[in-house]
C-alpha cells in the first residue's frame, strides 16, 4: 500500500494539533513518526484511521483521494491499528478477541471456531507470532496481547499497519521480538507507521523517519543521515542532553535496608522472595528486572502501599515495616508511583492541589486547621517555574497536562520537601526525551544532596544511566547487584533468570552495593549485613 496525507489541519478550539502536515509511506516500508508528547502525532493517526475528521487536507491510497467516516472504512481500506492501551476483552480467548466483529459463520449463522483457528495460526506461523487461539487473553504477558492486536488486524487483511507508541510496555526482549515481527510484514510488502518518542528504536527499526514539534512536520530523515543527538534536537527544538550527567557516587549510611523480605501479590502468591537490600545516602541503586518479577510489589512494600508478610523494612535505622503510607511520608519517603494517575495524582483536581497534597495540612499551606488557598496558589506558581510544568495556570485540572507534565507535577510535590529516601517507579515511562532528561536531572540532584535513590524501571537503558549500581530482580529474588558498566548482554540474562551476578571487573568503592569478588553484594543482597 502507498499512502500519502497531504496538508492535515486539525484543530481543538485555538489549539491547532495538526498544521498543514504532509507524509508518505510506501509499500514495504517501515515508516517512523517521531515527536515529542503534544506534538500531534496520536491526533494525525486518529484522522487517518478515522477515528477524527480533518479540517482540511487529504488522504490518498494507492493515488486514489479517499474519506473515513470512522474506524470501520479505514479497515475496509486495508488500514489496521495496534493501539497503546489494548482493545481486548480479557476473558475471551485469543481466537474470539481475534475475530470479534467479523465472525467467519457456517450455516445457519454458526461460529466456525475451525476456520477461524486455522487462519490465525496460518498467519501467527507466516510472521513468526507465535499466538495459541486458545489461550485466555488475561492469562498472556503484555507482549503475547499486543501479538493478538497485530493478528486482529492481519486477519482483516491489513495492508499498513499503525503502531501507536507499541514498546511502552514491553521489555527489551519483547521489543526485540516484536522488530522481527516488524521486519517480516514489511518484507511481505505490508507498510508499517511506527509512532514513538525513543530514539534508539527508531535508527534500529525505520527505512524513513519524519519528525514532529507542535503539530507541524519539522524534519524529514532516515537512520543514515541521522543520529540520535540530531533527532532529539528536532524533536526539542535545541541541544538535549541523551546521557544522564553525573559524578561518583559518594555513597553514605546505609538509609533503606530491607532484610529477607517477603511481600504478597493481589492473588496471595509471593511476588518478594526473602529479598535484603541497601540502598545508602548518596547514591542510586536501580532495580532491574522484566515487568513482573516483584519490582511493583517491593516499591510498594517500602512506601507503606503493601503489607509485608515477614521480614523488615528500615528508614535510617528506624523500623518502618507496615508503616502507613503517612507515616513513610513524614519519616522522610518520597514516592514517585508507577502509575501516575492512578497512584500519584487526582486527576479532577487542580495542579495547585496536587502539588500539595503530601502537606496540604501543615504550614505554609494550612493555619490552625484551615487551608490558606492564597499560599497554595503561590507555592504552585513557584513550582511551575522551578520545575518547568507547562501550564496555563495553577487552577487548570491536572488531567488537562500532557503525560510529560503530569510527571513533572508528581516529582515536584515529592521533590519539594526534606527527603531521605526517594524510591522512583517507572519515573520516565510514556515521557518523550525533553521530559526524561528532565526527570533524569532532578534524580541525580537528589543523590547529590545526599538522599537515597531507588529506581525501578524496566527501560535497561534507564537502568545503566541511572544507577550507581543495579540489581537485578528475577522471580521475587535479587540474582545480583552489578556495577552499571556490566555488559547489556549480562545483565539481559540475568533478567532472564539464565545467569548470576559475576565477579566485578572494576574497582569500586566500599559500600557501594556492587558484588564483591565472591559474588555475594557489599552492603546489600542476600545476606544481612
Amino acid at each position: 500500500m502507498n499512502l500519502e496525507l497531504v496538508g492535515i489541519t486539525k484543530a481543538f478550539g485555538q489549539l491547532v494539533a495538526n498544521d498543514r502536515v504532509d507524509l508518505s509511506v510506501g509499500a514495504g516500508e517501515v515508516h517512523c513518526l517521531l515527536g515529542e508528547n503534544g506534538a500531534g502525532k496520536t491526533t494525525l493517526m486518529n484522522v487517518l484511521f478515522g477515528m477524527v475528521r480533518a479540517d482540511s487536507g487529504e488522504i490518498r491510497v494507492d493515488g486514489q483521494p479517499v474519506r473515513f467516516a470512522d474506524p470501520g472504512d479505514a479497515l475496509r481500506k486495508g488500514i489496521g491499528m495496534v493501539h497503546q492501551h489494548f482493545m481486548l476483552v480479557p476473558v475471551f480467548s485469543v481466537a474470539e478477541n481475534i475475530v470479534l466483529g467479523f465472525e467467519p459463520v457456517r450455516r445457519f449463522g454458526f461460529l466456525d471456531r475451525r476456520r477461524a483457528h486455522k487462519e490465525i495460526r496460518h498467519l501467527s506461523e507466516q510472521f513468526g507470532l507465535d499466538v495459541d487461539p486458545d489461550a485466555l487473553v488475561e492469562d498472556l504477558p503484555v507482549g503475547a496481547q499486543q501479538r493478538v492486536e497485530i493478528l486482529k488486524a492481519l486477519v482483516r487483511d491489513a495492508r499498513m499497519l499503525i503502531l501507536d507508541e507499541p514498546t511502552a510496555v514491553l521489555t527489551p526482549q519483547e521489543t526485540e521480538a516484536l522488530f522481527k515481527i516488524i521486519r517480516s510484514l514489511a518484507s511481505s510488502g505490508r507498510s508499517v507507521l511506527f509512532i514513538t518518542h525513543k530514539l534508539k528504536e527508531v535508527l534500529a527499526i525505520a527505512d524513513r523517519i519524519t519528525v514532529m514539534r507542535q503539530g507541524r512536520v519539522v524534519g524529514r530523515t532516515t537512520p543514515a543521515e541521522s543520529g540520535e543527538a540530531d533527532l532529539a534536537a528536532m524533536m526539542v527544538g535545541r541541544d538535549v542532553e541523551l546521557v544522564v550527567a553525573k559524578t561518583p557516587a559518594e555513597a553514605g549510611d546505609p538509609v533503606l535496608e530491607l532484610h529477607d523480605l517477603c511481600v504478597r501479590d493481589e492473588r496471595g502468591l509471593t511476588a518478594v522472595d526473602h529479598v535484603s537490600l541497601t540502598v545508602r545516602a548518596g547514591e542510586i541503586v536501580a532495580l532491574a528486572g522484566v515487568q513482573g518479577n516483584g519490582q511493583t510489589e517491593l516499591a510498594e512494600a517500602v512506601t507503606g502501599l503493601r503489607h509485608v508478610e515477614s521480614g523488615s523494612v528500615r528508614l535510617s535505622g528506624k523500623d518502618i515495616t507496615n508503616a502507613t503510607p503517612r507515616h513513610a511520608l513524614r519519616a522522610g519517603v518520597a514516592n514517585v508511583p508507577e502509575d501516575r494517575q492512578a497512584d500519584g495524582l487526582v486527576l479532577s483536581m487542580s495542579v495547585a492541589d496536587n502539588l500539595v497534597l503530601d502537606v496540604y495540612d501543615q504550614p505554609p499551606y494550612a493555619k490552625l486547621g484551615a487551608r490558606d488557598l492564597a499560599r497554595v496558589r503561590a507555592g504552585g506558581e513557584a513550582k511551575l517555574k522551578e520545575f518547568d510544568i507547562r501550564a496555563s495556570s495553577v487552577e487548570d485540572p491536572v488531567s488537562s497536562l500532557s503525560g510529560g507534565n503530569q510527571q513533572k507535577v508528581v516529582v515536584a510535590r515529592e521533590l519539594s520537601r526534606p527527603i531521605k529516601l526517594l524510591v522512583a517507579s517507572q519515573p520516565t515511562r510514556g515521557l518523550d526525551v525533553g521530559s526524561i532528561e528532565y526527570v533524569h536531572r532532578r534524580m541525580v540532584a537528589e543523590r547529590d544532596r545526599g538522599a537515597a535513590v531507588l529506581v525501578v524501571s524496566s527501560e535497561l537503558d534507564e537502568v545503566l544511566a541511572l544507577g550507581d549500581s543495579v540489581a537485578v530482580m528475577y522471580r521475587g529474588r535479587i540474582v545480583g547487584v552489578v556495577p552499571p558498566t556490566t555488559s547489556r548482554e549480562q545483565i539481559g540474562l540475568m533478567m532472564a533468570g539464565a545467569a548470576e551476578a559475576q565477579p566485578a571487573a572494576v574497582a569500586v568503592p566500599s559500600g557501594s552495593g556492587v558484588p564483591s569478588r565472591s559474588g555475594a553484594p557489599s552492603g546489600s543482597g542476600s545476606e544481612e549485613q
